[in-house]
């Protein structure tokens, strides 16, 4: 109890005071320039991400067309590659 009323005059002062403002407006400040970031991030890595699908769809394309064209070729006895039959069998 003793000095009380002091600590709640100083705490007080420091809560409506220009110091304790400002604190707040740079933690705020800093979340916000981090949610920027992340942001931005996010965006690139999507983007990154996209491009490497595509990439890799056109790589996966190419390959089974190249293996319909050694089937036409070759016939039956091209060994069957599983991932590119359809689920029964054809």
């Amino acid at each position: 109890m003793v000095g009380k009323d002091e600590k709640m005059e100083l705490l007080y002062n420091y809560l409506s005071g220009s110091e304790f403002k400002n604190r707040i407006e740079n933690i705020v400040s800093a979340f916000t320039r981090m949610l920027t970031d992340l942001d931005t991030e996010k965006r690139s890595m999507e983007r990154i991400w996209k491009k490497r699908g595509k990439e890799i769809e056109r790589v996966i394309m190419s390959t089974s067309g190249m293996y319909g064209d050694l089937q036409g070729i070759v016939g039956a006895s091209l060994p069957a590659i599983k991932s590119l039959e359809l689920p029964n069998g054809e």
